[in-house]
């Protein structure tokens, strides 16, 4: 971004809140969209595109940002993790964008972070994630542990007497991670080592029979069997392809899913997925006035009543709606400057309650347990009150002691016990 546009968006306010004629925006604000639109994430990233082209649309035909126009820079990963930062330090440093919106998987964000700290861009992550990362340049507008993968074991414990657990992952960081922090939370819940059991699977992973096999026989012994599945992208199809082959359902082994919403349920057919699980922080099917409207611009921005909405979706509409503020707060585009005014940001979500911006980067969000209709869509079966986002787990030794603090104590991993903050800027 070149220092004559700052300074021109910044005299443009002070002289717009002073009530004289604003300055001419001297280039539109732009706002770089970072998303797989082919590739094996493209069955979830490509709506996360066009929700990032509507609330810009919208954005520009309520007057912009500090009386700017916003410009949309989109670039295609192609689900090519390396490829995530070449074109990260595109956006930033060809086409000089303001902020970023973007990412699916954990690795392509470990990908683009590096590039991010380096140039001090401004990165929105709109996906549910394991957490153990925190850095000053990344809003994470998508759930961390606390905030999905722990209330669904919970809810797995409590309400359907799950005794087994199938722990069903791609191969990556997110999966990786976030079983390590369910595995040390299911034993210290009292479930034995025996009784659960990991598997991981590559990106794209299609033949599914041994897996689903090794699953069903967990239930021999007559445990209660409950899976926890963080497969993303289009393996999913194939896996609740097999779930029905085998004639597995929710009644004798429940699923319950970290990155199947709306969107990768509208390609299968759910009638033998009824009752399986998902847990998110929003459903299309949540009734609020607020999520109406947000339907109705939708079908109209995209011109098709049958697409669906996501929680990725609402995380974005949240994250851009902060940033917008937080703008406008600070009178600038400037990443620091918009980075100070985003605490604290409020924010109304789509479920009938209000999100807010964290010292730590997170939201505050509800938790929601959702189950499968046969039309692809979700009863929401549990609703939380919103819980504050957590960067570091608790169950983890090493993260217990840290805590991320951007406001007051301007680190990202305090360490509590040492009371001195460990600094790291390209690696978690």
């Amino acid at each position: 971004m070149t220092i004559l546009r700052k300074t021109l968006k910044g005299a443009a306010a002070l002289t717009f809140t002073a009530g004289m004629a604003s300055a001419e925006c001297a280039e539109p604000i732009k706002v770089g969209v970072l998303h797989s639109l082919s590739g094996t994430m493209a069955i979830s990233e490509t709506t996360l595109k066009d929700t990032m082209l509507m609330l810009v649309e919208q954005q520009n035909a309520a007057g912009g940002v500090l009386d700017c126009q916003i410009e949309t820079v989109v670039v295609d990963p192609a689900s090519d993790w390396p490829l995530f930062a070449e074109k990260a330090r595109e956006l930033l440093t060809v086409h000089d964008v303001d902020v970023i919106f973007g990412n699916w998987t954990s690795v392509s964000r470990k990908s683009v972070l590096p590039v991010i700290e380096e140039l001090n861009g401004l990165l929105f992550y709109p996906v549910q994630y394991e957490g153990e990362e925190s850095s000053k340049n990344v809003f994470y507008t998508g759930a961390a542990p606390n905030q999905q993968a722990i209330p669904a074991v919970d809810y797995f414990l409590e309400e359907l007497g799950v005794e087994k657990f199938a722990l069903l992952g791609t191969d990556y960081v997110y999966p990786r991670t976030t079983n390590n922090i369910l595995e040390s939370y299911l034993k210290e819940k009292g479930i034995a080592a025996e009784d659960i059991f990991v598997n991981y699977t590559p990106f794209g992973h299609s033949d599914w029979a041994t897996i689903v096999g090794d699953v069903v026989a967990l239930s021999e012994d007559g445990k209660q069997v409950g899976v926890i599945s963080t497969i993303n992208g289009d393996a999913n199809i194939g896996f609740y392809k097999e779930l029905a082959a085998a004639d597995v359902s929710a009644d004798d082994i429940p699923v319950v899913a970290f990155s199947v919403g709306e969107e990768e349920l509208s390609g299968l057919d759910t009638s033998n997925l009824v009752g399986h699980l998902a847990a998110w922080n929003y459903f299309m099917s949540a009734d609020t006035p607020e999520n109406a409207s947000f339907i109705e611009e939708w079908h109209a921005f995209i011109g098709d009543e049958n697409r669906v909405t996501n929680d990725p979706m609402e995380a974005h509409y949240i994250g851009f709606n902060m940033w917008v503020n937080a703008v406008k707060e600070a009178g600038t585009t400037d990443v620091d400057a918009v980075r100070g005014a985003m605490y604290g940001q409020t924010f109304p979500n789509l479920t009938g309650g209000v999100a807010e911006m964290l010292p730590n980067h997170h939201l505050t969000k509800p938790v929601l347990i959702g189950e499968i209709r046969a039309d692809g869509q979700f009863d929401i079966i549990s609703q939380t009150d919103p819980v504050p986002g957590d960067a570091w787990t608790d169950y983890l030794p090493e993260s217990s002691v840290l805590k991320s603090d951007w406001l007051d104590l301007e680190c990202g991993m305090y360490n509590v016990e040492t009371e001195s903050c460990v600094q790291l800027t390209s690696n978690y």
